[in-house]
């Protein structure tokens, strides 16, 4: 979308204008080693703040808002957008309307601002990995203590319904159907944050980075979160519908109950550690047995159709992609000698490895394995 410049702020927001000028980076370039790094409030808090204020004579106060340190600003990331920056390309018009939510969605909102810039990989889960729509929902709502399922399907199934995006507020989230991922008609397979004027923050696809849209047509459903202690019930029970009695906790990955057994029969017949395997599916799926990547890898293990057919594996079939899954991992591990290098192997594929002679620099393999070597508890140099 074009972004539309600050239109001349009137004398009413000069809070807003002192408030940002005040937060302007320091002039250095990088702070030195031992050198500490300069403290100010979250810039879009204070925007938000502020804007409160200047809406109403009779406020005297507004409710404080997360804070951030500059050495923690997105400026410090090669190729991210500054905050300072990603907040321009909100608008007047939408930070208005952010201020009018709740203190708890204004939070969401300029907790997504936080990652404008960061780029789209499909199954990314953070800023150094890059994010994928479900994924930038899922880390926003994590920062702030709010624990939600992986996929925009169970993301769907969290919070309470809004009923149409006329009354839909800063900070809830609007769902829609898939374009190409795969997920049946009628189930959501996108997923973005609401913050207000008929935009939102999203992770649209693959080449593009998280920004601001406006939102596309009539979302397929809205929901909103605000109660930390039951979006975290509702989000358990998400994960682990039709699953059983809930989930089963494998180095620090929560593996729903329906897979459990098959992961750790998997991991006993071929030697790869359960909780490595369940961080595998973890980080390939989100444990979706019907995923369909951009790339066309398909299932809960994301097999390419040629590596499937090779070793007997449907894809589609938890039962069977599981353990082909495990023993894919066991041969790279005998393989390379670590499981560090079958995660990069299973991510970039065997002759990556071979060619390089350890972790392939491609930009993703190596924030593939480090997430999955964190998640699978197994410590570095496994």
């Amino acid at each position: 979308m074009s972004i539309t410049p600050f239109a001349p702020i009137p004398s009413a927001m000069a809070e807003i204008q002192s408030a940002f000028a005040m937060l302007a980076p320091p002039t250095t370039s990088s702070a030195g080693a031992g050198s500490s790094a300069p403290t100010a409030t979250d810039p879009f808090s204070v925007l938000l703040d502020a804007a409160q204020t200047a809406s109403s004579a009779t406020a005297s106060a507004t409710t404080a808002e997360p804070t951030t340190t500059a050495s923690e600003s997105l400026s410090t990331t090669s190729g991210y957008t500054p905050l300072t920056s990603s907040l321009y390309s909100l608008g007047t018009s939408a930070l208005s309307s952010a201020s009018g939510g709740s203190a708890s969605g204004s939070a969401i909102v300029a907790e997504a601002a936080k990652q404008i810039g960061v780029p789209y990989v499909w199954g990314g889960t953070s800023p150094t990995q890059g994010f994928d729509c479900s994924g930038l929902v899922q880390y926003t709502f994590s920062q702030l203590g709010i624990s939600l399922p992986r996929t925009a399907a169970q993301q769907e199934q969290v919070g309470t319904p809004v009923a149409s995006l006329a009354e839909a507020q800063p900070g809830d989230l609007l769902f829609f159907e898939p374009g190409e991922n795969g997920a049946p008609a009628g189930e959501a397979g996108h997923v973005a944050i609401y913050i207000g004027n008929n935009e939102m923050i999203a992770a649209p696809e693959t080449g593009e980075d998280v920004q601001v849209q406006t939102v596309p047509g009539t979302p397929l459903a809205i929901r909103r979160i605000t109660d930390t202690g039951a979006a975290s019930a509702t989000a358990t029970s998400a994960t682990s519908a039709g699953s059983g009695t809930g989930a089963v906790q494998m180095g620090n990955v929560a593996v729903p109950a329906a897979y459990a057994g098959t992961v750790e029969a998997a991991s006993a017949s071929t030697g790869t550690p359960a909780s490595f395997l369940a961080a595998i599916l973890q980080q390939e799926s989100g444990y979706n047995p019907d995923a369909v990547s951009p790339t066309g890898a398909e299932g809960i293990a994301q097999f390419e159709p040629g590596t499937a057919a090779s070793n007997g594996v449907s894809p589609f079939d938890p039962s069977s992609a599981i353990p082909g899954a495990a023993s894919l991992l066991a041969q790279y591990h005998s393989l390379f000698g670590s499981w560090s290098l079958a995660a990069a192997a299973y991510n970039a594929g065997v002759g990556a490895v071979q060619a390089t002679g350890g972790i392939p620099q491609n930009g993703q393999t190596p924030a593939y394995v480090q997430n999955v070597i964190a998640m699978s508890g197994l410590g570095v140099g496994a």
